[in-house]
């Protein structure tokens, strides 16, 4: 059987480790919690970038971030139960908003 160059191989068979990431938070009620994104095929899977002008190329330029190494972004998201990591997405589809921006009900005063 001959063997497979990781240059041809389009999903290399063996995890390497990406190094430090650029990884996209979010305000959570305990400080900041990773961002989780899904993949075209709807899997949930955790994303960090190489550098921080891709991740602004993607998510622009009010994404907040942290550095983290890829083995701990994966430690921090397995307990969810994802167990992928896509380094260095090219796009990402903008969050959903709704439909009919959702009005407050007015207050009534009773006199």
């Amino acid at each position: 059987m001959q063997d497979i160059l990781c240059g041809e191989d389009p999903e290399p068979s063996e995890r390497f480790p990406a190094g430090p990431l650029f990884v996209p938070v979010r305000s959570g009620p305990s400080g900041c919690v990773t961002r989780v994104f899904r993949t075209p095929l709807g899997d949930r899977t955790a994303v960090g970038f190489t550098s921080e002008n891709r991740l602004i190329a993607t998510l622009g330029p009010g994404q907040a971030w942290i550095r983290l190494a890829e083995p701990a972004l994966r430690a921090l998201t397995a307990p969810l139960g994802i167990a992928t990591v896509t380094v260095d997405p090219q796009f990402t589809a903008r969050a959903a908003r709704p439909v009919h921006p959702v009005v407050p009900a007015l207050a009534l005063r009773v006199a």
